[in-house]
């Protein structure tokens, strides 16, 4: 069976070949066709991560969910459209009104931008570029410049503050990111995102693990989802940087969320699970668009799981987090996962597999006997008296004699 999108790309060519324009020609017309259907239908796609979102959450809190527009509420996402379609804009006074409403095209835009180098069969991607792991990293951070416009444009001290902790937030994660993204790099010897899927015989979710972790929850700080959802924290900046928002430049900023969602379990899938690799898929190239998205909204709903599981942390925790714990840890995976990969260079696949497991396994044994200890110190000196300092000498008290004096 042919691949159906290659048919109807090559029975577009011959149609405009026979309206009598040249090569280069039909050439740009294609390209343009691709970067169109490709945009449609994401932005169909991020409609429906509305309907799928309400109904994860509220499957999660006990409740129906929508489920009175259409059938189990299909068509709900379709209201929201319009409703926010029809809400007034508002621009704030003293607002730079260029930046503020660029903002919400720059959130959106950028994370359709990433979908160019995500490949969903073995025929069916953007732009098979030979550093697309750098791309990511590129677009990735562009992609927060959105909420950092709308932050200062906003004239809000509430939306600064959001946009102050959104700078914060996206450098520190950055960090570990782009090193847990060397990791499969290394492995497949390839910058290349569709040649890292063609390499992942067994997954790399197998042989780097942590890795895969570091880079699931810097996606998340990067989203700036609960737990990391400082950038819009409610109960402390009153919705933070989209706070001046209305209609449907809001409505931007959440499908950008969403979609960013969706396009981080895209990556993950692609760069630890073997993306659209699975039974058939060579052969049938549709079969490989379907593995890819089953693994996709997998980890879209890993996402949504901690993000409404957990609370949100404090700032200096989330920074903590990062620069004492993902930062070093995925420094010793990066070096770790190098060595043993030029040492067992020519090793069968099964040496090398379970050389790589094992060895990010003893990582993760040993980082959590150490995150132990310094927790345990840490109650230690809580439990320990405080010490009052007087001219003469300190004097150690108990908590009891503090509290009754």
């Amino acid at each position: 069976m042919g691949d159906p999108v290659i048919l109807v790309a090559k029975w577009l060519e011959q149609l405009l070949a026979g309206w009598g324009l040249s090569a280069s020609q039909v050439n740009v017309v294609m390209t343009f066709i691709g970067v169109l259907v490709l945009a449609v239908f994401v932005l169909l796609l991020d409609i429906f991560m509305v309907w799928v979102e309400r109904k994860v959450v509220a499957r999660f809190q006990d409740r129906f969910g929508p489920n009175r527009l259409g059938p189990f509420g299909l068509i709900q996402p379709i209201a929201d459209v319009i409703k926010l379609l029809i809400k007034e804009n508002i621009t704030p006074a003293g607002a730079d009104r260029v930046v503020f409403n660029l903002a919400p095209i720059m959130a959106l835009a950028t994370v359709i931008m990433l979908w160019a180098v995500i490949p969903l069969s073995p025929t069916v991607f953007g732009s098979d570029v030979n550093v697309g792991v750098l791309y990511v990293v590129a677009i990735g951070a562009i992609s927060t410049l959105g909420i950092i416009m709308a932050g200062w444009a906003s004239n809000n001290k509430y939306a600064l503050l959001g946009a102050f902790r959104a700078v914060a937030q996206v450098i520190s994660y950055e960090v570990p990111m782009v090193i847990s993204l060397m990791v499969p790099v290394i492995l497949a010897r390839t910058m290349g995102i569709n040649s890292i899927v063609q390499a992942q015989s067994v997954w790399y979710i197998v042989m780097a693990p942590i890795a895969a972790l570091i880079f699931l929850l810097s996606a998340i700080a990067e989203l700036g989802r609960a737990p990391f959802d400082l950038p819009e924290g409610e109960s402390e900046i009153v919705a933070g940087f989209h706070i001046e928002y209305t209609g449907m430049k809001f409505g931007m900023f959440y499908a950008g969320e969403l979609l960013h969602a969706l396009t981080m379990g895209g990556l993950f899938a692609s760069l630890f699970l073997g993306g659209w690799r699975g039974p058939g898929a060579e052969a049938y190239p549709i079969l490989g668009i379907i593995y890819f998205f089953i693994k996709a909204f997998f980890i879209y709903w890993v996402i949504a799981w901690v993000k409404y599981s957990l609370p949100r942390v404090r700032i200096d925790q989330m920074l903590n987090l990062n620069w004492k714990v993902l930062t070093p840890l995925a420094l010793s995976v990066l070096i770790v996962t190098a060595l043993l990969d030029k040492l067992l260079a020519g090793a069968p696949i099964v040496v090398y597999v379970l050389s790589l497991l094992a060895a990010n396994l003893a990582i993760l044994l040993t980082t959590s006997r150490l995150l132990r200890r310094y927790a345990r110190s840490g109650r230690q000196r809580v439990a320990q008296p405080a010490p009052i300092a007087t001219p003469e000498r300190a004097v150690a008290i108990s908590p009891k004699q503090n509290a009754s004096a």
